[in-house]
């Protein structure tokens, strides 16, 4: 029974991305990051060392893939900022993999949560003029 249903979320996960915009995209990205580290959390309580390797391993990754999809050519600052802030995030987490240390885990849930929340606060006019811009480039330059 527990097969069938990861096999159900993976393809509505599926089935969200492929008709989610990039502000969308990066929204379930965060939400990924979260709940991969409340995961971590868990096991860390529970003691098993294994899967919470495998959660913080994810969480990382997702927030390296933000990381790296900063565009520092319009974002400036911020995007600066971002990248010190994500690169500090995935820091913490390899701390607290190898020291089994939920204070930090907590520590770039607040962080990454705090983001999340400014994120879904940008009207939607803004997020569509951002991506009629990036669409724009993108004919110009193919």
């Amino acid at each position: 029974m527990n097969g069938k249903i990861k096999h159900y979320q993976r393809e509505a996960l599926k089935t969200r991305l492929a008709s989610a915009d990039p502000f969308e995209v990066t929204q379930m990205l965060m939400e990924g990051a979260l709940e991969s580290m409340k995961i971590a959390k868990i096991n860390i309580q529970n003691n098993d060392l294994e899967n919470k390797s495998k959660f913080i391993a994810k969480a990382t990754s997702i927030i390296d893939s933000l990381r790296l999809s900063l565009n520092h050519n319009v974002g400036g600052e911020l995007s600066s900022n971002l990248e010190s802030l994500y690169v500090y995030m995935s820091d913490s987490l390899l701390e607290s993999s190898i020291n089994n240390d939920i204070a930090k885990i907590e520590e770039v849930v607040e962080l990454l949560s705090d983001i999340k929340v400014a994120w879904d606060q940008i009207p939607e006019r803004d997020r569509q003029s951002a991506f009629n811009q990036m669409q724009n480039k993108k004919a110009v330059s193919g």
